[in-house]
């Protein structure tokens, strides 16, 4: 079986060592160009990038698969099957039809629910207790294809959007290689119309916090936006991101600094147990409170 494989961050690196690991060929490795990062704003190739290159793997990085030129070079590589895990570019038909068993997609949540830009961000905003990675046939509507392997996942009280990422990604790329292994023997199976929902992108105005909200939602924001964009409020002019919290008892105004780190919500409060000043590392509660002193009232 030839295979293409096509991803970009972090997340993506595990189900491509996968892929190699178990003996499969991948014939080409596409990803997202290199683009500025750090403080020289030099060229910084993708962490799939960086990682098919170390195992020899040959890599193309085009801004688009819209062109002839495009759909020739994907063509000219001759895959059995194309692997695609947060890829970050739409693939159009002619791509979708060049491999001669199609596109297979590692998407990290138990499709119809959180089809999207952002599932594991979603999943722990909205208080899911279990999550997971489905992998699917790859059409032209967003995530709606037939579903060939799913495998649940629980999201444990103290997840974050970065440990879930990090068990998820694991996991895809455990069911990746199971689903290529079993693929003559699996029947697709269309997904359900009942329980569709969108894990639309995460815009950063929902990123500060308001302390008149219950705590279990203000926790599920906190733990869902770490480690970005980082859930925030200002604290003497300073905008300080909350980056892990557990949910306590607690009666005050909303905001009101009940000692230690933990904050009074609309309903009980928060206790902070990671957070990161700008421009510092994330430290832990205990560290953050040796170097600041909180005001008697957050905002």
């Amino acid at each position: 079986m030839k295979l293409i494989f096509m991803g970009t961050p972090d997340f993506s690196v595990p189900p491509l060592d996968a892929l190699v690991d178990a003996g499969l060929e991948v014939t080409a490795v596409y990803t997202q160009p290199p683009r500025p990062a750090g403080r020289g704003k030099k060229d910084r190739p993708t962490a799939v990038h960086a990682r098919a290159s170390a195992l020899g793997l040959s890599v193309h990085t085009p801004t688009n698969l819209k062109s002839d030129e495009a759909r020739a070079t994907f063509q000219s590589h001759q895959a059995d099957i194309a692997v695609v895990v947060a890829y970050g570019l739409i693939l159009p038909q002619t791509i979708l039809d060049g491999p001669t068993q199609g596109c297979l997609n590692i998407h990290a949540s138990l499709l119809p629910r959180w089809r999207g830009a952002a599932p594991i961000h979603r999943a722990i905003m909205a208080g899911d207790s279990e999550t997971g990675v489905a992998i699917m046939q790859m059409e032209a509507g967003l995530d709606t294809g037939p579903v060939l392997m799913t495998q649940t996942l629980a999201i444990e009280s103290i997840d974050t959007t970065g440990t879930l990422h990090d068990k998820l990604s694991t996991l895809g790329a455990d069911l990746i290689t199971k689903t290529l292994t079993d693929l003559p023997n699996l029947t697709p199976s269309p997904q359900p119309e009942d329980g569709i929902t969108y894990a639309h992108k995460i815009d950063k105005t929902e990123a500060r916090i308001d302390w008149s909200k219950p705590a279990t939602e203000i926790s599920r924001q906190i733990r869902g936006l770490s480690p970005f964009p980082g859930a925030w409020c200002d604290i003497d002019g300073e905008r300080v991101k909350f980056l892990n919290a557990v949910t306590t008892l607690g009666t005050a105004a909303p905001g009101t600094h009940l000692g230690g780190f933990k904050i009074a919500c609309g309903e009980n409060a928060v206790e902070i147990t990671k957070a990161q000043r700008p421009g510092k590392r994330p430290m832990t509660a205990e560290d953050f409170l040796r170097g600041a002193k909180l005001p008697a009232k957050l905002h």
